[in-house]
């Protein structure tokens, strides 16, 4: 049965974080993104969330260009359309370059207003199989708080910490920390931070104890990552370089990387990544499912992903008092021994709850 899209609509929320989100690329003291909200002809409504920065300092894209092309590109090529699967809209945006995260927003909106049709809860409704996802946290701090974010990230429960690093990281401070928690999984990021003038300091991280170093290099940086993939022992993974089931072929045939961090928004929604999965499976490269410090309906999205098989590291996967104050769904997302439980309720599985 097909769903004809009778309203589309936008909503801007933007709120202050708990505490400053710092990388080596940008600090994140505040957070603004765009709701995209799609009802169908049968009164139900999906939900999608917009995840581009303010400024291009992640990707190209902006808060502000996504709006832009949302309003006079892409909604008006949805609006009135009858679907019969949401992978079409993939197709209906087609001739649009571009815009990744724009396109996912929208989306996300679809497959999730296509999974209440079907009365099935979103991650039932992709074919996930997992219904408690393991929780994992970014600490993005000045090296001095470190210490202290781990502690309190290990009292609450965490089975996965990611630390972000630098050349000036210093490794043997790290590895202090990494020793006193021998049951957490810990992860590295460094941001395309390093180079080739430096990467012999990229292999003083190697015995830290990280269970992976996420980007190393530049996105197109294939022969490094290559080259750090053979010397290495701590496994490497890529993350701005993959926006496409292409990039993942590229890394797969250049040996440039072990795993890949699965960003829906980043690779222009659902249809794009269950293509890029399907592709790890075959290839058994890992998978896991990063966060762009976002609201409660991307986090629900990204969970119905963490929930398919084959997805076995612990993604981006906070509290969601973690970053906010109030998060913009009930009931809240919360873990629990170090998982978060996906809902039973049809769709997303959350109340969206927006701003007037």
């Amino acid at each position: 049965m097909g769903i004809t899209i009778k309203e589309i609509g936008l909503k801007t929320v933007r709120r202050l974080l708990k505490t400053p989100f710092k990388s080596v690329l940008q600090q994140v003291d505040e957070r603004e993104v765009i709701v995209v909200s799609v009802k169908g002809d049968s009164g139900q409504t999906g939900y999608g969330e917009c995840v581009a920065f303010e400024t291009p300092w992640y990707t190209e894209e902006t808060i502000t260009s996504c709006r832009f092309v949302l309003e006079q590109v892409l909604l008006p090529l949805l609006a009135n359309q009858t679907l019969h699967h949401p992978k079409e809209v993939w197709e209906l945006f087609k001739a649009v370059k571009g815009n990744r995260m724009a396109k996912a927003a929208v989306e996300m909106a679809v497959w999730d207003l296509f999974a209440k049709q079907q009365q099935l809860p979103l991650w039932q409704f992709v074919g996930g199989t997992s219904q408690a996802i393991p929780a994992g946290i970014v600490v993005a701090a000045d090296p001095f708080q470190i210490g202290d974010k781990v502690a309190q990230a290990n009292t609450a429960g965490y089975k996965r910490i990611k630390i972000k690093i630098q050349p000036n990281t210093d490794p043997s401070m790290l590895k202090s920390v990494v020793n006193n928690y021998p049951e957490i999984l810990f992860f590295a990021d460094a941001n395309g931070s390093f180079d080739e003038d430096n990467f012999k300091r990229l292999t003083e991280f190697d015995d830290v104890g990280f269970t992976l170093i996420e980007q190393p290099f530049g996105e197109r940086e294939w022969i490094l990552h290559s080259r750090a993939k053979q010397q290495l022992k701590t496994q490497i993974c890529l993350d701005e370089s993959i926006a496409s089931v292409e990039d993942v072929q590229q890394m797969i045939d250049s040996k440039a990387g072990d795993i890949v961090v699965l960003k829906m928004s980043r690779l222009g929604g659902w249809t794009e990544t269950l293509k890029v999965v399907e592709l790890c499976r075959e290839h058994s490269i890992g998978m896991w499912v990063g966060g762009m410090i976002e609201f409660g309906v991307s986090k629900a999205h990204n969970l119905a992903l963490a929930s398919l098989t084959g997805i076995h590291y612990p993604g981006d996967f906070s509290a969601s008092n973690y970053f906010w104050e109030k998060d913009i769904i009930q009931p809240a997302i919360f873990v629990d021994n170090g998982e978060i439980q996906l809902s039973d309720r049809i769709g997303i599985g959350y109340t969206v709850n927006l701003p007037e």
